[in-house]
């Protein structure tokens, strides 16, 4: 399929539509009322947004709200909140992956959506647009909406269409310029040359207009006529795999709609084994029949397909939530996704007698990662550095590995302590030489007689890294024992050349 198809919504008064549908209104007279919202705009309180009902009165955004009121006394008035708007997109958009799996964003008031290939499951598109109307009816009673082969085609006629046309390129050639949505002055331009409707800059060669007007102005022309067109970049990137199931009548409890995560669990679990692969996320979104949606998601140490494990860390996640989950009028639709996906071939089995499994401790770290949170179990990835404190990374226990990170150096890795100071601790240190190891030192008021010791391991500073007028000095570690066996890591910061009186600290301790 070479051909694609996009579908345009327009919410021209999402705004408005979000303070009556988000919340009880105040008091019924207020319900009924023209409606604006205003914010500070050039030194004076302006309208921003106003519902169909200001706008039949003559009132429009940018003009100041003392002159509205003069025009509509009885007026109900908000304040903008442009975050709010956002959130109260993003969840129309939530509502809308039940249609398709890409959909994007066009803040403020718009929605794409790729259809290509989807419109078959709701009886072509017009079934399509259908089930849309009816499922936005929830979020606003003015949606616009158009399809096109592109996205700024589908774009351009949800917005500027005012009539029917016999064919979709008649009612793109009928649009006016104002479609493009160019500069002001552009447009302007192109007015007071007589051009007014695409199809004017149809017949007109493209050579003089991108000369006159814009180099953008072509490219901008045939992407709106279909001619070229790039996809759109969607709120979510399609999984390896995903799989849904849909009701005709809703599920009303959370443990039946629990029982049917693990059903779609087992037909991924059977998919991926068909790929010799695990997934290392697992998604599901539970799609309530009045338009919110609930985000349920896991992540594993290693690739997995077991359907047990798999609601087994549901079922953690699901207990670790502040809240339960609110069933509502019921799910209509539940779909289960895989991010991301990763080679799992068949495991040896072990011995009788043998270890503990690996499957057994990572099935451990799962369940406590999802349990504490990502962020409380952690493990260490080297770097390829020889700064002793930036040699490891600490990164969540599920994390994956990236590939783009440096690889640790080949060889035998020096010896290093299992715990390290963060910062290291000062200690006062005497020395035989001033370049020497060190004889004795105090450390946590208590005198530590040094009996043993090897050394130096000279580290230098990272040069590439220095700030303009730090002179980066040097490191000369020591691994130390004293009288009564303990194992320290010490360093001199600092050469004689380098500073008048290098300053000692204790980095480290060995087990």
């Amino acid at each position: 399929m070479t051909r694609r198809r996009y579908l345009a919504l327009f919410l021209p008064f999402l705004a408005t539509d979000r303070l009556v549908r988000s919340g009880p209104p105040d008091s019924a007279a207020r319900d009924s009322a023209p409606r604006v919202v205003v914010e500070r705009q050039r030194g004076a309180i302006r309208l921003a947004a106003c519902d169909p009902e200001a706008m039949a009165l003559g009132l429009t955004p940018g003009v100041t709200l003392a002159d509205a009121r003069a025009r509509v006394p009885d007026l109900a008035v908000a304040d903008a909140d442009p975050v709010a708007d956002l959130l109260w997109l993003e969840r129309i958009a939530d509502a809308c992956d039940r249609f398709t799996p890409r959909v994007a964003i066009e803040p403020p008031d718009g929605l794409v959506l790729d259809i290509t290939g989807c419109a078959h499951l709701f009886g072509g598109e017009y079934g399509l647009l259908e089930a849309v109307e009816a499922r936005m009816r929830r979020w606003t009673g003015h949606l616009r909406h158009a399809l096109a082969d592109t996205p700024e085609g589908a774009r351009a006629l949800a917005r500027f269409q005012t009539a029917p046309a016999a064919s979709e390129a008649a009612a793109l050639r009928r649009l006016p310029v104002a479609a493009l949505e160019l500069e002001g002055e552009t447009e302007a331009a192109l007015r007071g040359a007589g051009l007014k409707t695409i199809d004017d800059l149809v017949s007109r060669p493209t050579g003089p207009l991108a000369a006159r007007f814009g180099a953008d102005l072509p490219d901008l022309l045939a992407r709106i006529l279909g001619k070229s067109g790039k996809p759109i970049a969607p709120r979510h990137t399609a999984p390896a795999w995903q799989f849904e199931r849909r009701f005709a009548e809703p599920i009303a409890r959370a443990d039946a709609a629990l029982t049917v995560i693990g059903e779609l669990a087992a037909e991924a679990g059977q998919a991926m084994e068909a790929r010799r692969q695990g997934g290392r996320r697992f998604t599901a979104r539970l799609f309530r029949s009045d338009g919110h949606v609930v985000d349920l998601a896991i992540d594993c140490g290693q690739p997995l397909r077991d359907p047990a494990r798999i609601m087994r860390l549901f079922t953690e996640r699901i207990g670790a939530l502040s809240d339960p989950i609110d069933p509502g009028f019921g799910f209509d639709m539940i779909r289960l996704s895989v991010p991301r996906a990763e080679p799992l071939d068949y495991a040896q089995l072990e011995l009788e007698g043998g270890a503990v499994h690996a499957e057994d401790v990572s099935a451990l770290i799962d369940r406590l990662s999802v349990r504490a949170g990502s962020g409380r179990i952690r493990r260490f990835v080297p770097r390829d550095s020889h700064i002793p404190e930036q040699a490891v990374l600490a990164l969540p226990a599920t994390a994956s590995d990236r590939q783009d990170w440096p690889a640790p150096p080949s060889g035998e890795p020096p010896c290093r302590p299992i715990h390290l100071f963060d910062p290291p601790q000062r200690v006062e240190v005497i020395a035989e030489l001033p370049d020497g190891p060190p004889r004795s030192f105090r450390w946590q008021r208590t005198l530590h007689e040094v009996t043993r010791y090897e050394g130096p391991e000279r580290i230098a500073a990272e040069w590439w890294h220095r700030a303009p007028g730090d002179p980066g000095l040097t490191r000369d570690y020591y691994r130390v024992e004293d009288m009564r066996g303990r194992r320290l890591w010490l360093f001199r910061h600092g050469l004689n050349d380098e500073r008048p009186a290098p300053l000692w600290y204790v980095h480290g301790l060995f087990a």
